[in-house]
C-alpha cells in the first residue's frame, strides 16, 4: 500500500517546487495568461494527488468503498493495489482528506456568497446614484457616470454588466485611455478572472498555513491584472493604458516615495512602458504543455500498478 504514501510525497514536492520554480523564472511576467495557467496546473496537481490518496486510502479501510472504486476494473488489478495490507492509518488519511475537502468547498462557497453580497449591494447603490431614465432599456449593458471628485473606473458584473466610470476619470483620461480602460475591465469579464480570484482566495482562507495557496491567492490577483493590461494594449496600445493607469492611481500616492496601496500599480506601468516582448508561440506552446503535464503525473502514479497487473 506505497500509492497513497508515494501521492502525498508528490504532493507536497509540487506544493514545494512548484511555486519556487515558478517565482525563479523570467517569463511569467511577459506571459501572464500562461503563468496563470502554469498556476492552475500546480494547485490541480496538489489537489488531486490529495484526491487520490483519499480515494485509495478509502478504499482500503472499507471493503464497501473497494467494491465501488474497483467494481470495473479487470481481475487481479485490484489485488495489486494490495489494499488489504494497508494499516490503521488508512481510515484516519481518508477521513482526515475528506475533511479537508468539504472545508474546501465551505471556503469556497462563503467566498462567493460574500462577492455576490458585495456586488448586490454595489448594485443597489449605483441604482440609487444612477437611476435609469424613463424608456431605458435595461436589459442591456451600459456605462455608468458617476458624479465623483476622484478619478475611478470599475466593472460591476451581473444581469446587467456595467462599466462605471466617474466624472473626474472622464476628465483626466484623454484620447483613447478611456477605451484601453473599458478594454482593462472588459478583459477580467471575458477571462472570467473573479473566478480565480474566489477560489485562490477560498483555498488560502481555508488553509491559512499552506504557503502554495497563499502564494497561489496572491500572484492570481497581480497576474489577472497584468492579463487584464495586454488584453487593453493590444487593442489601444501600450502607452495608452499605461498613461490611464497612471491617471486613474496617481491621486492615491502610489508612485510616491513609500507607496501602501495599490503598490503593484508603478510595476505594471514600468512593464507596459519598458517590458520585454511575447515569448515566441512555439515557447508559450511548450510551456503550456509543460505545465499540462504536472496534474498528469499523479494520475500516472495512481494508476501504475493497475499498468503492471494487466502487463
Amino acid at each position: 500500500m506505497m500509492v497513497p504514501a508515494a501521492l502525498l510525497l508528490i504532493g507536497a514536492l509540487i506544493a514545494v517546487l512548484g511555486p519556487r520554480t515558478l517565482a525563479r523564472a523570467d517569463w511569467p511576467d511577459r506571459e501572464p495568461v500562461v503563468a496563470l495557467w502554469a498556476w492552475q496546473c500546480v494547485v490541480a496537481a496538489v489537489l488531486l494527488c490529495c484526491a487520490l490518496t483519499m480515494t485509495l486510502s478509502a478504499a482500503a479501510a472499507w471493503q464497501v468503498v473497494r467494491g465501488q472504486v474497483f467494481a470495473s476494473a479487470p481481475s487481479g488489478v485490484m489485488e495489486a493495489y494490495a489494499l488489504g495490507a494497508a494499516g490503521p492509518w488508512a481510515a484516519a488519511t481518508a477521513v482526515t482528506l475528506a475533511l479537508a475537502g468539504l472545508w474546501s468547498g465551505a471556503m469556497l462557497v462563503r467566498e462567493i456568497a460574500a462577492a455576490r453580497t458585495r456586488r448586490r449591494l454595489r448594485r443597489a447603490k449605483l441604482r440609487r446614484q444612477a437611476p435609469s431614465l424613463p424608456g431605458e432599456d435595461t436589459a442591456t449593458g451600459r456605462l455608468v457616470v458617476l458624479e465623483g471628485d476622484q478619478p475611478d473606473a470599475w466593472w460591476l458584473a451581473g444581469t446587467p454588466p456595467r462599466m462605471v466610470v466617474t466624472t473626474a476619470a472622464l476628465r483626466r483620461l484623454k484620447g483613447r485611455q478611456l477605451d484601453a480602460v473599458v478594454a482593462h475591465e472588459q478583459g477580467h469579464a471575458r477571462a472570467r478572472h473573479d473566478w480565480l480570484r474566489h477560489s485562490s482566495a477560498a483555498l488560502a482562507a481555508g488553509f491559512p498555513q499552506v504557503p502554495v495557496f497563499a502564494a497561489f491567492r496572491d500572484e492570481m490577483h497581480r497576474l489577472v491584472e497584468l492579463a487584464a493590461d495586454d488584453m487593453a494594449s493590444r487593442r489601444h496600445g501600450r502607452l495608452t493604458t499605461a498613461l490611464a493607469l497612471v491617471e486613474l492611481n496617481e491621486h492615491r500616492g502610489v508612485f510616491g516615495p513609500s507607496p501602501a496601496p495599490r503598490a503593484h500599480v508603478p510595476q505594471r506601468v514600468q512593464r507596459l512602458l519598458t517590458g520585454p516582448a511575447r515569448l515566441p508561440a512555439i515557447h508559450r506552446l511548450r510551456l503550456t504543455a509543460t505545465a499540462a503535464l504536472v496534474p498528469v503525473l499523479p494520475v500516472l502514479v495512481a494508476l501504475v500498478p493497475g499498468f503492471r497487473a494487466l502487463g
